[in-house]
């Protein structure tokens, strides 16, 4: 009956564990097949493969991955595309069609957006982008923020300028790394002004690269206004995945972009600080100067 898009009998709850885990079997298995598929599956192959409505199908399937299949076929391109274009003797166009593009045309028009530059920058490690950073230090300790041609691309926090600076080189080991003029202290000044003051707020272009899931999340987490907080579950449960509380904690760990995205506002559901990529101290005393604006 579930499967056929049914509720369940208010009467008697039956088995919900083996049924729960006969969806997460079913949704699994469909992650596979998009997986293995050259091209992304069609919705209704999906659904019948799993044995439901096409309706019912992608309800199940977002529910369980926080995702749409489409969604999920997407980030699974992107995902191997960038896997293609790491290789060491791929062309750009081989990566291309080895990610399952069916013609160049539809993956320029995105480019950009999947890798947060060109294809060719993408795969020599970010070699022609330049990323214009400085280093500064603030009352939580180092500071270093980066900026891209799109937007800031990094706000990190930490102990040892260096490390911070590693940290950015890591991630583009082949991009132009240019120390910020005069003009773009000015923004690194903002950025520490905002940790200091909250209550100042911040709006900045930030360059935002992860996966569609990750990219929900923290534009959630944007949505946490200062002085307050959210479990990991209250976030899973807004942007439509309720079951998918512990991805959303591995979203947040993955943010490079601390403050601006505030990952910092999310505890767990007993109120408690959990992990936080930049220390838990330093967590603790952001939502201190929060609530203490916030009071005020």
């Amino acid at each position: 009956a579930e499967a056929a898009g049914y509720r369940a009998s208010r009467r008697t709850g039956g088995d919900r564990t083996a049924a729960a885990a006969e969806r997460a079997a079913l949704v699994a298995q469909a992650c596979r097949l998009i997986e293995a598929s050259e091209t992304a599956p069609r919705l209704d192959e999906l659904a019948a493969r799993a044995g439901m409505s096409p309706f019912h199908f992608h309800r199940v399937f977002k529910a369980e991955t926080g995702l749409t299949p489409k969604a999920y076929a997407t980030a699974r391109r992107a995902a191997r595309l960038r896997a293609e274009l790491g290789g060491p003797a791929a062309s750009v166009t081989d990566a291309i069609y080895g990610a399952g593009f069916n013609a160049s045309s539809r993956f320029y028009e995105t480019s950009n957006q999947r890798l947060g530059m060109p294809a060719r920058d993408y795969q020599a490690g970010g070699i022609g982008a330049e990323i214009r950073f400085a280093v500064g230090q603030c009352t939580l300790g180092a500071i270093l923020v980066a900026q891209s041609q799109r937007g800031i691309c990094a706000i990190l926090l930490g102990d040892d300028p260096d490390v911070l600076v590693r940290d950015l080189q890591d991630r583009f080991p082949r991009a132009e790394l240019v120390g910020g003029d005069a003009g773009f202290e000015c923004l690194v000044a903002q950025v520490v002004g905002f940790v200091e003051t909250p209550a100042i707020g911040l709006n900045l272009p930030l360059d935002v690269r992860g996966t569609a899931f990750q990219e929900r999340v923290w534009q959630a987490l944007r949505a946490i206004p200062p002085g307050a907080t959210a479990t990991y579950a209250e976030i899973a449960e807004h942007i439509g995945a309720p079951c998918a509380a512990r991805a959303v904690g591995a979203a947040c760990g993955a943010n490079r972009i601390a403050v601006a995205i505030p990952c910092h506002r999310v505890v767990r559901r007993d109120g408690d600080l959990s992990g936080y990529r930049w220390g838990v101290e330093r967590k603790r005393e952001l939502l201190r100067r929060e609530a203490a604006a916030e009071a005020e």
